[in-house]
């Protein structure tokens, strides 16, 4: 199909922005933050972050997104927004904080490539986004949005308060057609328990179009549970379309209109297994906005996260990924 064909051509580089077919534009939100990778002594300075991972892999197959978060006025504040720019990613929802910093994190792997975190981000501007007065103008700004896309560390950062005034917002975003895209992407150290995440999310799942969760964060949510029974809790729910990403398994996908699709993992070398799950959200999200089915976006996905994988760090060259 044409959606397919437009697809490759983006991740190939052979077209530009093809103006002459409709794109649905997104919104992620949540928070960039400076990244350190590599051997000690010898590390490299790059930027990451869970959502703006996704938007950059959804820029680089095409998807019209921008993306929503805080940084400071510092210069490395500023190279992220060039960097984003760059990648297509669009910057007018970002907020610039006088005296403030970017938070800080360092990706540490082991011999097989999982990667471990640590973070210095507790002052980060990213967190006050929706502290204020100043929120409703922006949530009247993102009800113009086709999809809003957010994820757990998202709502982790916020205090209790603002995950209230944002869920108020999704709810009436959610009422007026509006499309909400949610992976819960469960990181312990964010929340107080895990009970009191289950019920966050749960109630943004309530909420939501598609959900993008991966087995392993769901089994820390919900001890036991299978892929199966993941999927189940998400219908009942009333979401519209579920992948769940199974790591090297593949995912399994389902949707409505289309049901049922398991997509099998292939086995892969990996370097660093960092935005393996961000990657392929933002292609699959890209694929299905673009117009292909579940089956064709899965398997755009899963080849884009295993190429992903391949490489040190959240974003790898442009040019690396061929489908």
């Amino acid at each position: 199909m044409i959606a397919d064909l437009i697809v490759a051509m983006k991740i190939l580089g052979v077209t530009s922005r093809l103006q002459e077919y409709e794109q649905l534009s997104c919104v992620a939100i949540g928070e960039c933050m400076l990244e350190l990778s590599g051997a000690p002594g010898n590390c490299q300075l790059g930027f990451g972050g869970d959502t703006l991972n996704t938007a950059i892999y959804m820029a680089r197959l095409g998807a019209e997104v921008e993306y929503l978060t805080a940084l400071g006025d510092d210069s490395f504040s500023q190279q992220m927004l060039d960097a984003w720019q760059w990648e297509g990613v669009g910057v007018s929802l970002v907020q610039r904080v006088k005296g403030r910093l970017p938070g800080l994190y360092i990706i540490e792997t082991d011999d097989a490539g999982e990667r471990f975190f640590h973070y210095w981000r507790d002052a980060s501007p990213a967190r006050e986004i929706f502290d204020g007065p100043s929120r409703e103008p922006l949530f009247e700004r993102l009800s113009q949005f086709e999809y809003l896309y957010l994820s757990g560390i998202t709502l982790s950062l916020y205090s209790e308060e603002s995950q209230e005034y944002l869920l108020d917002f999704l709810t009436r975003y959610a009422r007026e057609g509006g499309k909400l895209v949610f992976d819960s992407n469960f990181r312990p150290r964010g929340w107080k328990t895990a009970a009191i995440a289950r019920e966050i999310f749960d109630r943004t799942l309530a909420l939501c179009h598609m959900a993008l969760p991966s087995l392993e964060d769901e089994q820390l949510l919900r001890p036991g549970v299978n892929a199966k029974e993941v999927m189940g809790l998400h219908q009942a729910m009333g979401v519209q379309e579920v992948v769940i990403k199974c790591g090297p398994d593949g995912c399994l996908a389902w949707s409505q209109k289309n049901g049922i699709y398991r997509q099998q993992g292939e086995p892969v070398s990996a370097v660093d297994t960092t935005a393996a799950g961000d990657s392929f959200n933002g292609a699959y999200l890209a694929s299905r906005m673009l117009g292909a089915n579940i089956q064709s976006a899965a398997e755009t996905a899963h080849k884009v996260a295993s190429t992903v994988v391949q490489y040190p760090g959240a974003i790898i060259p442009r040019d690396s990924v061929v489908i």
